[in-house]
């Protein structure tokens, strides 16, 4: 429970630092960088020092900015900090003009971009550091999971891979007959109807409820009036499955909570915009990269006997060949090397890897820690060939591998990264990889593909699981 409010009390802390700062650099901005309007106007006085940092707190605070529900909910805890700063600018603006006030205009654009630059920034601080304090064991939430075994274990792999939610699963309720989902791992204590004397007995923070938790469904609401004296998080895991939260929608008939679920959008992953944004994007990517292309060209050139480009066939969308384009990082005949490593793959069972590969070049294994060698394919997104963004492109014979319901990856555009890229990497097993490529395609949305962009730096920074 401290948790919690110590929480509200760091974010609060770092916002209003964030918007002060915002202050003085938007006074220094007005008088430095030229606008197209006459400077003019007044700058900072007392009264706005002090109400607009109280204005923005309130307008964050009234779009649930600082409610426990949504820390660390992915995008939309940053959709809750801009909806609540667009609301703030806009109404500062409208009430500006409507008292004639002459604060100067640079000063208030200013303050609109770097305001909410710095309060996304600060958002984004404050949620690595807790989330790499709760994989170390910190604000753990001591948690009591109840259900069917089956679904209580698919739900415990996911609490063992994401350590940073920070969920401490001290105890399992599932019936009498079920096997031991944790085989021996986590204490069972007893069967779903003892929920709330070992809520009592244990004085758990959280108890997380899987399919087969009850028999009727009415029992729930009867156990959830029961556990609102005990001040504990009561959190139920429905039995579907990597369905993003944007695709669903809880619509209340007859006091049943009926959940509608969208239909797949692997359709708009393919649409114009998607296109529009991997043309802008990849133009700006390779003025960007031209630089550090040119000197790895050399490298390649001047180390290794060869061409400075590796050119190889991969599976784009609709299952289409096409070429694909990286700075060759392995020895000219590194292909035909490739049947004398089969047996030594470190790779998942489809995909072909190896952390210590005899084939790659010194220069070639740096390129491929830090995905320099990956930089070609911006060629590739701009022909159409493939997305800044979507699933790994796959050689031809892993295709011929996949299952029928994995051929599903290819219903868009092959990504130069994507969620794999972004989760581990050559370290995740073959189950992991395709079921976080399906979830791309079923759940794409242009803001996932921002958010994957930007989890692409720190993953490049942090090269774990690239080999």
């Amino acid at each position: 429970m401290k948790d919690r409010y110590l929480l509200g009390a760091v974010l609060t802390l770092v916002d209003l630092a964030a918007m002060f700062l915002a202050m003085f650099l938007a006074l220094l901005l007005r008088e430095s960088v030229p606008l197209p309007w006459p400077a003019g106007g007044t700058v900072l006085r007392w009264p706005y020092i002090v109400a607009i940092p109280l204005a923005w707190w309130l307008c964050l605070y009234l779009f649930e900015g600082y409610s426990e529900k949504w820390h660390g909910a992915g995008a939309t805890e940053y959709n809750r900090v801009l909806m609540g700063s667009f609301t703030c600018i806009g109404a500062l603006g409208v009430g500006l003009y409507l008292t004639s006030s002459t604060l100067s205009r640079g000063f208030y654009c200013w303050l609109a971009v770097v305001g909410i630059s710095a309060l996304l920034i600060g958002r984004y601080t404050v949620r690595r550091v807790i989330n790499r304090a709760k994989a170390q064991g910190r604000f753990a939430t001591s948690t009591i999971v109840v259900g069917g075994a089956g679904h209580v274990a698919a739900l415990l792999q996911v609490l063992v891979r994401e350590e940073w939610l920070g969920y401490r699963v001290d105890g399992l309720l599932i019936p009498d007959e079920d096997p031991d989902p944790s085989e021996g791992q986590i204490p069972i204590l007893g069967a779903p109807e003892d929920v709330m004397r070992m809520l009592r007995r244990t004085g758990a923070d959280a108890v997380m409820f899987t399919d087969g938790s009850f028999s009727q469904p009415s029992d729930f609401s009867e156990l959830a009036r029961q556990i609102e004296d005990l001040d504990a998080q009561i959190i139920f895991m429905p039995a579907v499955t990597d369905v993003s939260a944007s695709r669903l929608m809880t619509r209340p008939v007859a006091g049943l909570p009926l959940v509608h679920v969208q239909r797949p959008a692997a359709a708009r992953a393919t649409a114009w915009s998607k296109r529009l944004f991997d043309i802008v994007g990849s133009l700006i990517a390779l003025v960007v990269a031209t630089p550090i292309l040119l000197i790895a060209a050399l490298l390649v050139r001047l180390t290794d006997p060869g061409p400075v480009l590796y050119r190889q066939q991969r599976i784009g969308i609709d299952g289409e060949p096409f070429t694909l384009y990286k700075l060759r990082s392995m020895k000219v005949n590194a292909d035909r090397l490739k049947a004398k490593l089969a047996d030594h793959s470190d790779g998942n069972g489809v995909m072909f890897k190896m952390a210590r590969d005899p084939r790659i070049t010194p220069v070639g294994r740096f390129l491929r820690r830090y995905s320099i060698d990956e930089l070609p394919q911006l060629l590739n997104v701009l022909k159409g060939d493939m997305s800044l963004v979507g699933p790994r492109p796959a050689l031809p014979d892993e295709v011929d591998q996949y299952d029928e319901h994995v051929k599903r990856r290819l219903a868009v555009r092959p990504g130069l990264s994507g969620l794999w890229q972004v989760s581990g990497r050559s370290d995740l097993s073959w189950g992991e990889t395709v079921r976080l490529d399906l979830y791309y395609v079923d759940n794409w949305s242009m803001m996932q593909d921002l958010s994957i962009l930007a989890r692409t730096v720190s993953a490049v920074l942090r090269p774990q699981g690239a080999y």
